[in-house]
């Protein structure tokens, strides 16, 4: 399966099955468990994810395998490490591991032992960059990142093992396949369904109702803040909002996220209606923690985009099917949409929503914000 959904995969059959052992499967990674990946070439991968891995677990993974396991990192980490190698496709680091190295390589945030430099731990290893068939370690950077945890994982292959079912059942493991990892998120956005609604006058647009959405595998749920009454079949001014607790709840200065909020908010009030989604994709997808740990590097000096990838993701990880499939359940597939970010415009008409306006939505610096912003328009092509 390419790596890239498309919008002819979904006519595809859903597999609600494969969408639930993919939730499993998170669950296990974020406690520091062992999974079994099916690769599509009939390899068997065993698989931790790195940024936890324990001596202990490192030793029960050879193991287990019968094999060396090696570090796959995403191509954007392989390149901030040093390597010149492509950064489209999944790296494979081979040499002495251990967990403690291990745990180096894949986060930039770690404090290394005195007089260690990183390069020294990087002259450890030797980096093999992954061709496009390599679903197997690509499906694990991808668990990782869908896991909001650091993409990078230890992998072995278990050699004579062609049933990756029957060995995760002996094992006591849980199994996905790779396929079903590469598509999982916008495959979990076909599922959404309305779960509930609810009155909930706001301080600058009082006849507010919030509409939850939830997805049917137990992954995260999304939200619909309707102003107003909109009609449905006429285009609707809309705001696309990716939660951002610190911006949010907390006021940080150092985003634009609270004031956008708010001032979509009160400005789709002024307008008579109107909806804005907030959607569970903090950091533009990365998670809150991994949120954290770019705001640590850009204080180091690197900016919001070279932060994010230097941790190994791309500069933007969210995906926007889940919003179009919001709308649409809410009668809208024609839209105003109140945004600086032309990325949002395709993303919505890639996925069936026309956008017949762009209304812009600006908010002058705070004083710490500057160079964010800056980067926004330099690097992520924002319309200010």
């Amino acid at each position: 399966m390419p790596l890239e959904f498309a919008p002819a995969d979904l006519a595809r059959p859903l597999d609600r099955a494969a969408q639930r052992a993919v939730d499993r499967v998170l669950s296990e990674l974020r406690r520091s468990e062992p999974v079994v990946l099916a690769g599509e070439d009939g390899r068997v991968l065993l698989m931790l994810a790195a940024e936890a891995v324990t001596a202990p677990a490192l030793a029960a993974l050879a193991s287990l395998s019968g094999a060396t396991p090696a570090l796959v990192v995403s191509g954007q980490r392989a390149r901030a490490l040093g390597f010149d190698l492509p950064v489209e496709q999944p790296v494979l680091l081979t040499g002495p591991l251990t967990a403690e190295l291990a745990r180096d390589l894949a986060d930039p945030t770690r404090v290394l032992p005195p007089h260690t430099t990183l390069a020294d731990r990087v002259r450890l290893v030797a980096a093999t960059a992954l061709d496009g068939d390599s679903a197997a370690e690509a499906a694990a950077v991808l668990l990782a990142k869908v896991a909001r945890l650091l993409p990078a994982a230890l992998v072995a292959t278990v050699a004579g093992v062609q049933d990756a079912a029957a060995f995760a059942r002996r094992n006591d493991l849980m199994q996905v396949r790779a396929a079903d990892v590469l598509a999982y998120r916008h495959q979990s956005a076909r599922t959404l369904y309305r779960v509930v609604e609810a009155t909930v006058p706001l301080a600058d647009a009082e006849r507010t109702r919030i509409v939850a959405f939830r997805p049917s595998d137990g992954g995260p749920e999304h939200l619909a803040i309707v102003i107003g009454d909109p009609a449905p079949g006429q285009p609707v001014l809309t705001r696309l909002h990716s939660e951002c607790f610190t911006g949010d709840l907390l006021g940080s200065l150092r985003c634009d996220c609270g004031p956008q909020l708010r001032g979509a908010i009160a400005e789709i009030a002024t307008a008579g209606a109107g909806v804005l989604l907030y959607l569970a994709q903090e950091g533009r997808g990365i998670g809150l923690i991994n949120k954290l740990r770019a705001y640590r590097l850009q204080d180091g000096g690197l900016d919001t985009v070279d932060a994010n990838t230097v941790l190994g993701f791309d500069a933007d990880e969210r995906v926007y099917l889940p919003a179009a499939t919001m709308l649409k359940q809410l009668g809208f597939d024609h839209v105003r949409l109140m945004t600086n970010n032309p990325d949002k415009l395709a993303q919505l008409a890639r996925w069936g929503v026309e956008v017949v306006e762009r209304v812009p939505h600006i908010f002058p610096s705070n004083g710490h914000n500057e160079a964010y912003l800056r980067t926004k328009a330099e690097r992520a092509g924002h319309l200010f």
